[in-house]
């Protein structure tokens, strides 16, 4: 039966509003975090004692219980009398407790084991004298007794070298140097630490403290598998090659499935950065992935000469995937594999390639990753249009944990709420732990924080951080960190960023350069796109008509004067295949031909018009060599030159001859030799006479190389020209 203090303390209405909402009473009473977590186990005794037996429960569950009530109590300011009470109650259950007479076993018929502590006896733990507690039960063994100890409300089983006196001095035992740090290595053999990193220095690279978080954050995950969604410039290769060695330093990586853009493959990107690991990688051609599969097929493994592997996308096709029929023999696809190639692990570079599900390449690397052991995507923007995209790579990484796109948004839902929690700490204004409190209070009261979040224990410090009085710099600091923690997708995604990381090299210092249109070019844009819309609108109809005006508009906005050559091809293009739409149609022919007409006669004006402005001056231009000038006056003159489209870099390339400038391109067509030599070449000094000032690049040249050398990057592709297009956007 329960104690009196149990019987006539009338508790059934405060454990009934506890049981209702155990976070609002916290934060209503202002309570300590030693105090919350009494009143979350208020819950607890609640749900115990409205399921007692009949005889009700035992004499140890009972001291637990009124012990953490008394507590309880006083930190509502019960009064002295019932704290009394209960008081004298939880010492009677103890003499109860401790007058229990543990069973007596012998070794012989003449020799009793003695028991070194009593019941009732304060004792503390060898290993951690900071842990007392009060012995309750002897449980006499050979060769050393057992105790039962109620400690922190619960009752734990030592055995009697595990204890001492609570009045004892800890003893201490002389050990050499050479016998600790055999016994240390031995116990890290066989237990490895999840806070300790065992390759720090296995290889030749000076890393820097952020560069730790990932490979940490991965051993200490339930499963291996990491997105390292860190900005542009941070290091993800290196993260990804600390987290080799430590896997490898953990436990033998037989084969290593690297999976890249066909650039970085061209440039030896991957292979260069690995072999500072001391790690040879081979790259895998058609012919070379051919082979392992072939050999896989017959010998069941991966073949050891491509253990460690590079591949590229380009090679992530349907033959790769499900086979195809090459003359009288079929090359076999990984689905036929069988057993399938096994990796311990898989890295995916620029993972935001295989964010469209109904690609092949999504499809060739959700296989790899379904059989590898461990898996670690990397990509500086993991999203691109939408949570959409971030949901598709989540789920290739983790489809045990993220099933569903359902789930996916219900897991979701408390962060913008913690963003704002996190953006208040950051800003420190007057009312930020209010608004940070405000912020909490919506994130629990979502489906995943009412599920979830408000049992988590760094929620709880979080909230004991904002109801303290401290506002610290130190403590904001703490409190972030803390808040980012417990982002739902934080087990399995790292993000550094710049502005976290405080080094001056990484800052981005966005500059943007406005430039009018010309009256003639406005106009000749304007005429264009509505001869577009309305031509694709007659073919199509007005369904999905923004976006077919989409890359049109990108081109124009690129460039003018180096559309304008191509103009003619592009609308005879779109006119012929309205022709041959119209001709399958059972429409008026002579309407149709008359709305052909009326087409042709825009056409041809249009590229007249087109043709005679490229002679007209071209203010883009003129402020791009502006800027091409001025950089050349600076000790670090680098300046590379981004943009997509073929006929802007031609029209660059050919006006930046008449400079007094050293100009390389890099586009597709460019074999990959030529393009390192033009990389190497733009890498060197000003003074070198080798050396290039301007690079101007496709995107073959850019994702994911390294330019830290470089002093600026010009986006040519930008819509300048945006007032134009409110009408499309």
């Amino acid at each position: 039966m329960p104690p009196n203090a149990l019987e006539q303390l009338d508790l059934s209405a405060l454990l009934r509003v506890i049981d209702q909402n155990w976070y609002d009473i916290a934060n209503q009473c202002n309570f300590s975090k030693d105090a919350r977590n009494w009143l979350k186990e208020a819950q607890s005794i609640r749900n115990r004692w409205a399921h007692a037996p009949a005889g009700g429960l035992p004499d140890d569950v009972c001291y637990r219980d009124i012990d953490t009530i008394e507590r309880l109590l006083q930190a509502f300011g019960t009064d002295s009398d019932t704290l009394d009470q209960v008081s004298q109650d939880k010492k009677n259950l103890l003499r109860k407790l401790a007058a229990v007479e543990a069973p007596v076993q012998t070794l012989n018929a003449n020799v009793a084991i003695q028991a070194t502590f009593n019941p009732g006896e304060l004792v503390r733990l060898k290993a951690e004298p900071a842990k007392t507690g009060a012995i309750t039960v002897i449980l006499p063994g050979d060769p050393e007794n057992r105790y039962q100890v109620f400690h922190d409300g619960n009752i734990t089983t030592y055995y009697e070298s595990q204890l001492e006196p609570i009045n004892s001095t800890p003893p201490r035992t002389a050990v050499a140097p050479d016998g600790l740090h055999a016994a240390m290595t031995a116990l890290q053999l066989r237990h490895p630490s999840t806070t300790h990193l065992y390759s720090l220095f296995a290889s030749r690279i000076n890393f820097v403290p952020y560069q730790f978080r990932p490979v940490l954050k991965l051993i200490q995950a339930d499963r291996p598998r990491m997105l390292i969604a860190d900005e542009v410039g941070v290091g993800k290769t290196i993260e990804a090659g600390l987290i080799l060695k430590e896997l490898q330093a953990r436990r033998e990586l037989k084969s290593v499935l690297v999976i890249c853009p066909k650039p970085l493959v061209a440039e030896r990107k991957w292979q260069q950065e690995m072999k500072r690991f001391d790690e040879r990688f081979e790259h895998l051609d058609g012919a070379a992935l051919r082979y392992c599969l072939d050999e896989t097929h017959l010998d069941g493994v991966w073949p050891q000469k491509f253990a460690r592997a590079i591949l590229p996308y380009s090679l992530l096709d349907e033959a790769l995937l499900i086979g195809k029929q090459q003359g009288r023999t079929k090359q076999r696809g990984l689905l036929e594999l069988d057993p399938p190639p096994v990796f311990d692990l898989v890295i995916v570079d620029e993972a935001h390639a295989i964010r469209n599900t109904d690609t092949w390449a999504h499809r060739n690397v959700r296989y790899f990753c379904d059989n590898a052991e461990a898996v670690v995507l990397m990509s500086a923007t993991p999203i691109q249009m939408g949570d959409h995209d971030l949901y598709n790579l989540l789920n290739l990484l983790r489809p045990d944990v993220i099933t569903s796109k359902q789930d996916f948004q219900q897991m979701a839902e408390p962060n913008p709420h913690l963003n704002t929690a996190i953006a208040a700490a950051r800003a420190a204004t007057s009312e930020w732990k209010n608004t940070a409190l405000a912020s909490i209070d919506n994130a629990l009261a979502t489906a995943w924080g009412r599920g979830v979040l408000v049992n988590d224990p760094r929620m709880q410090q979080a909230c004991d951080v904002l109801l303290d009085d401290d506002d610290s710099p130190q403590t904001r600091l703490a409190l972030i960190r803390q808040l980012e923690e417990l982002y739902t997708f934080a087990p399995f995604i790292n993000r550094t960023r710049r502005r976290d990381i405080g080094t001056t090299f990484t800052l981005r210092k966005p500059e943007t350069v406005t430039v009018e249109f010309t009256p003639e070019q406005a106009t000749l844009h304007s005429d264009l796109i509505d001869l577009l819309a309305r031509m694709l609108a007659h073919r199509h109809g007005c369904i999905n008509l923004k976006f077919m005006l989409s890359t049109v508009r990108r081109q124009i906005s690129s460039c003018v004067f180096g559309l304008a050559p191509l103009l003619k091809a592009m609308l005879n293009r779109h006119l012929s295949q309205l022709e041959l739409s119209d001709m399958d149609d059972d429409s008026d022919l002579e309407q149709v031909s008359q709305v052909l007409n009326e087409f042709r006669v825009e056409v041809d004006t249009l590229i007249r018009r087109a043709n005679a402005l490229t002679t007209g001056p071209d203010p883009k231009l003129q402020a791009f060599l502006k800027v091409i000038r001025d950089k050349q006056q600076l000790a670090n003159n680098k300046l590379l030159v981004f943009t997509c489209f073929r006929h802007t870099w031609e029209y660059l390339s050919e006006n930046l001859k008449h400079e007094q400038i050293r100009v390389g391109l890099i586009h597709g067509k460019i074999a990959d030799d030529e393009r390192r030599a033009l990389r190497n070449r733009f890498s060197l000094p000003k003074e070198d006479p080798q050396a290039l000032d301007v690079l101007l690049s496709s995107e073959v040249g850019c994702e994911g190389l390294d330019y830290q050398f470089c002093d600026a990057l010009i986006n040519y592709d930008l819509p300048w020209n945006h007032k134009y297009l409110h009408n499309f956007n």
